[in-house]
């Protein structure tokens, strides 16, 4: 039997739906009204396939956790089957076609080069998985042939954000660029064309044989870097750590370009299964339910006098809105989007501005998570930054030091395991340590609960990248 190999692709800024999608949080980990993320719903859409051997995952060595843990969420559902769950991280991005490459070479390494790779983006939804499953069923039919097979989307309106793909029946006569308005209506009246959903299904050979013809100076590069990275395992899930100094030689570019624009061996299943890419606020809103006025609303929001909004609250503040139309408000705890419906593709531009700017809004929130736990700026000013800290049971820091700023940690709940220059110490509930600046000092979680705890930064400069770290168990510098 075939080997269905999952392949998740997670990156991307997400800009579109800034100020929920950061950097450090893209869009595939915001959550929908159910309380799964678009990533989890990424998993379990192949997790549930008959033939599925393992999930596949390439992203930023940064949002390995965060990512490990929205998967181990969802695998503990019921009924899911319980696959392995791999992960290829890479030290930055670069594209599609360098990713697909290090995912072919690892599966061609283990299941043999008849294995399948599904490649789905992390950051879609199909509401319609009986569908999605069926499609995948001929794909892979399609991918034993010998095929590249991609995923053609049924069109149900002129739109202008996606690329094409003209086809007769799973021919695929050329791939189009996103067209004006007149040309998206020229296609969608004609029945000859499909959006092209950027998912693809191929046997591992195929598509190394077609990079060798079309790009081998990607394939060559990945292929050296992958035999210069690191493999191990981390509570219990594999990853392999792509070497940051033969990955940076590889070409940015996307597999679209490099190989399946080029290549005749080609083929697509058009399909019908309530396929979006959530590519703004308005796309999100429209899959949570209307009220009688046209609203769309998550979160504690009191409306008067208000039709056709999207208002999505932060918990626990309350967004009231009074005598609008036609809006897109969006609360987060550091930063309010207010938009027009017809002008939600132009958030991007926001997130370029402060990406330009320098601003930490286009990078994080203030809840930011670490391999540890996570932390939440509650208070800043002049040299002074107030935290909330929260360490994973039997996690730790790195052991670490500070040139600017000295530390006062105050513990809420839990136990702490503390060094302190030379010495080491528990401090309980309700007691509290200092840290002078230039001390080497850890925090750690000896107990089976969370910690939680407050620090007191004070300093000239309280900046994120003060930190000099002498030990580390999560590999960082």
């Amino acid at each position: 039997m075939t080997k269905l190999i999952p392949t998740i692709l997670c990156g991307g800024a997400g800009s579109r739906l800034w100020p929920v999608s950061r950097e450090s949080h893209p869009k595939p980990f915001i959550r929908l009204a159910d309380d799964q993320s678009l990533l989890q719903k990424a998993w379990l859409r192949g997790a549930v396939l008959p033939d599925a051997a393992e999930i596949l995952t390439v992203t930023n060595r940064e949002l390995f956790f965060k990512s490990a843990e929205e998967f181990h969420e969802v695998a503990g559902i019921p009924d899911n089957k319980k696959l392995p769950t791999r992960f290829i991280l890479e030290p930055f991005g670069r594209n599609t076609a360098p990713a697909i490459a290090a995912a072919a070479l690892y599966a061609a390494n283990i299941y043999g080069e008849d294995a399948c790779l599904l490649v789905l983006p992390a950051d879609h939804l199909i509401a319609d998985q009986a569908a999605f499953a069926d499609a995948v069923a001929e794909a892979i039919k399609l991918a034993a042939t010998g095929k590249l097979v991609t995923f053609g989307i049924l069109p149900n309106e002129a739109a202008t954000g996606y690329g094409y793909i003209e086809a007769d029946g799973n021919i695929v006569k050329s791939f189009v660029e996103k067209p004006d308005q007149a040309t998206a209506e020229r296609y969608l009246a004609s029945g000859k064309y499909l959006w092209n959903s950027g998912m693809f299904c191929f046997q591992v050979g195929t598509m190394l044989q077609e990079m060798q013809l079309h790009c081998p100076a990607i394939l060559e590069a990945t292929r050296e870097c992958l035999e210069n990275s690191r493999q191990s395992e981390d509570r219990g899930t594999s990853k392999i750590d792509l070497d940051a100094e033969t990955f940076e030689g590889i070409t940015d570019n996307s597999i679209d370009y490099e190989v399946m624009e080029k290549s005749h061996n080609v083929a697509v299943v058009s399909c019908d299964i309530g396929w979006s890419d959530i590519g703004s606020w308005t796309a999100l809103g429209d899959i949570t339910p209307a009220d009688h006025e046209g609203n769309r609303t998550e979160g504690e929001v009191v409306l008067h006098n208000v039709s056709g909004c999207y208002i999505r609250g932060s918990n626990p503040r309350m967004v009231a809105a009074v005598g609008i139309r036609d809006l897109v408000i969006v609360d987060t705890p550091d930063a309010v989007l207010v938009a027009d419906k017809n002008s939600a593709q132009d958030v991007k531009h926001i997130y370029a501005r402060l990406k330009s700017e320098g601003h930490e809004a286009h990078r994080l929130h203030r809840t930011v998570f670490r391999p540890w736990g996570s932390y939440t700026v509650l208070e800043e000013g002049i040299g002074y930054k107030i935290k909330r800290i929260v360490v994973s049971p039997g996690a730790s820091l790195s052991l670490q030091m500070h040139h600017h700023r000295s530390e006062h940690w105050i513990v809420v709940s839990g136990m702490a395991k503390v060094v302190n220059g030379e010495r080491e110490i528990y401090v309980n509930s309700n007691e509290s340590t200092y840290i002078p600046a230039g001390h080497r000092h850890r925090l750690e979680n000896p107990g089976l609960l969370d910690l939680v705890m407050i620090e007191v930064q004070s300093g000239q400069y309280l900046g994120e990248d003060d930190i000099v770290r002498m030990e580390d168990v999560y590999g960082r510098n």
